[in-house]
């Protein structure tokens, strides 16, 4: 379905549902020349992206749902959510602060994925407009999914020409570690319009982050160089996802962490994403050290998405900006450790343009 996109910036806000609790959910569509960006304060998502191709056509480019209620009944897609307190995995669940060790969730193969059973892609966010999008706040208490320290984050999705700005923030009363990342599916032909093995991917990153059988990283920073993990170049996704590479077969395809050229908290590219179909282009800029590309290999078209699309294996990708995979438990990766006192502040940001043929 194709929709016109507003010729000025703008904000709105209508019901999207209620929780079980009775607590009502409200989506926020933010509006500027060239875009369109529905959020919604369950799990403060991004729910539809609408961006036009090189002809003009607008198109809605994120995976997700039309309802609350089928974000509700699919707990481990986590499409378009901001992960945490610790997004991607923490080995065994554990990690040491000062000498004592903290155990919280393991919900992906006895390890912890995106914070636990109960992260913050379930949890309904305060939300409040803002000039050109939507603020969305929590308070994770202490001891929440055994995490340390009561942290307070707070999200700002914000609309400017062709770019959509989410810049997060964090303080808490009590050491703690905190990787916050949004984890939006993208499909730059239009969601449910096939697979994504056409699109071509670049990453700039000299290195990635190997894994062992259960997805955590083994502390290597491997040169891609030589491997199907080098994307310094433009590459179609397709091209080598099949390799015999044991990487790739451990990941079920791109399922790893790559380790950005450039200083940690300096914006720089992370990514370039086009798809040749269409000629739209998402670019991704971040302060973050890392960028987790998946393939969406885990995607199995069981749920209907938007306009009743199904979504199956390889329908979508994410690139999310992060430190790394199990950072507290390898010294010499970038700490994710946050003190009292300090504050988190990390920005992304996603670039939707066209190229031509």
């Amino acid at each position: 379905m194709t929709t016109a996109i507003a010729a000025h910036g703008s904000v709105t806000k209508k019901p999207f549902g209620t929780m079980p609790d009775g607590t009502t959910v409200d989506l926020y569509t933010l509006k500027s020349t060239s875009l369109e960006v529905s959020i919604t304060n369950y799990g403060a998502r991004v729910v539809a992206i609408r961006t036009p191709d090189r002809t003009g056509k607008v198109a809605n480019v994120a995976l997700g749902y039309d309802t609350l209620d089928d974000y509700l009944h699919d707990p481990s897609s986590y499409y378009g959510a901001v992960v945490g307190r610790y997004g991607n995995r923490l080995a065994k669940g554990q990690f040491t602060i000062d000498g004592h060790q903290y155990q919280v969730p393991q919900n992906d193969h006895g390890q912890s994925l995106h914070g636990g059973t109960h992260g913050f892609d379930k949890i309904v966010w305060a939300a409040k407009e803002i000039a050109n999008g939507v603020e969305l706040s929590l308070v994770s208490k202490d001891g929440d999914m055994g995490f340390p320290g009561t942290l307070t984050v707070h999200v700002k999705y914000t609309v400017a020409g062709d770019a959509l700005h989410i810049d997060y923030s964090a303080t808490t009363d009590k050491t703690t570690v905190i990787n916050v990342t949004n984890h939006s599916y993208f499909n730059l032909a239009g969601e449910g319009s096939g697979l994504i093995l056409g699109h071509e991917m670049q990453i700039e990153a000299d290195a990635f982050t190997p894994v062992d059988a259960v997805l955590i990283p083994t502390g290597v920073l491997e040169p891609v160089k030589g491997t199907p993990f080098d994307f310094h170049k433009s590459t179609v996704i397709g091209d080598r996802i099949g390799n015999d590479d044991e990487q790739l077969k451990l990941g079920g395809g791109y399922d790893h962490n790559w380790v950005l050229n450039g200083p940690n908290g300096v914006m720089k590219t992370a990514a370039r994403a086009y798809d040749p179909s269409t000629g739209r282009v998402l670019t991704v800029t971040t302060t973050e050290p890392g960028v987790q590309f998946y393939s969406g290999n885990f995607l199995t078209g069981a749920k209907p998405g938007h306009e009743g699309h199904l979504y199956p294996k390889r329908s979508g990708f994410c690139l999310e900006t992060q430190h790394y995979p199990d950072s507290p438990n390898h010294p010499k990766f970038p700490s994710t450790e946050l003190k009292p006192g300090q504050t988190m502040h990390s920005t992304t940001v996603f670039t939707f343009t066209t190229q031509g043929k």
